[in-house]
């Protein structure tokens, strides 16, 4: 994992630092898969609590799988702070975050009495299913999304207000056409509406009942139907875009001009010609021709 932490100290410390943080050995790889099935395995318990049969026949079981995970947690969190140079930097990076919330509702329990009653406790336990946003940290092809997704944000930000603009004014025509009693009570009311027929969801709650509010509806879900799929679009053509900036060069061939070569490639693919013109070319032998002192043979 590429990380702009550092070990505090030589020694033990720094042996901590290689297998919590790193990722290029047996052990700490080790470490990363033990940290990615405890981190499953932990959010599968609270998802199984929260099932009332489940949790009337194996309550005790998940109650005592909590705890042994939130002190897993915590002595994970307690390593990565002694490891570290700057361990507040830590807590107060986004994984730090994490990390904090993870374990803090368990502990909570013990600090207020009578909070497993409390439906809000209850709720901020399943904010452990955020560490498995730290399963991106293991996986390399991770960063090529990311850096799509950083490219495509301005254009699907436009694109999404356009289709807002598009709703608002569809919301409106329909507000002023169906009568209240249908549903559509005030605008932001059929802005729901416009929304939930957009996206081709179609609750049923709220239905118009014109004949025009209804050729509004149709409208509306065609054009759900072929904008729908923009947004995936611009966020694959860049995720290509990235997957080609990774594998290729952009440096244009010295012989030819050609300047789609893969970063590793040595010659040109179309001529042959040596691509680094900063060395000799291996392939070019020594110039054997006499010299001008030599007389050439008869």
């Amino acid at each position: 994992m590429t990380t702009s932490f550092k070990p505090a100290a030589e020694g033990l410390r720094t042996r901590f630092f290689q297998v919590i943080f790193e990722s290029d050995t047996p052990l700490a790889k080790g470490f990363d898969i033990a940290l990615i099935v405890a981190i499953l395995a932990s959010v599968l318990v609270v998802i199984l609590d929260s099932v009332p049969a489940y949790r009337a026949a194996y309550g005790p079981a998940f109650y005592w799988l909590e705890w042994g995970f939130t002190l897993a947690f915590t002595l994970e969190l307690a390593l990565r702070l002694y490891c570290l140079d700057k361990p507040l930097g830590y807590l107060k990076s986004f994984y730090g975050v994490i990390d904090v919330l993870a374990i803090l509702p368990t502990w909570l329990v013990l600090l207020v009495p009578g909070a497993q009653s409390l439906v809000v406790i209850r709720l901020l336990r399943v904010l452990r299913i955020f560490r498995i946003l730290r399963l991106m940290q293991f996986v390399g092809e991770a960063r090529l999304l990311v850096e799509a997704l950083k490219r495509s944000t301005h254009q699907i930000f436009l694109f999404l207000f356009s289709v807002f603009m598009l709703v608002t004014i569809f919301a409106s025509l329909v507000y002023l056409i169906e009568p209240a009693e249908a549903g559509f009570s005030s605008i932001p009311t059929a802005i729901y509406w416009a929304i939930v027929t957009l996206t081709t969801v179609g609750y049923g709650d709220i239905v118009p009942v014109t004949p025009l509010g209804q050729a509004i509806s149709v409208m509306v879900m065609l054009i759900g139907y072929s904008i729908i799929a923009v947004p995936t679009g611009v966020f694959s053509a860049e995720v290509i875009r990235s997957i080609r900036a990774d594998r290729y060069s952009d440096e244009a061939c010295p012989g030819c001009g050609h300047d789609r070569h893969e970063k590793r490639a040595k010659y040109c693919l179309l001529c042959g010609t040596w691509l680094d013109e900063e060395t000799p070319d291996p392939r070019e032998e020594p110039d054997a021709s006499p010299s001008n002192d030599e007389e050439a043979p008869a």
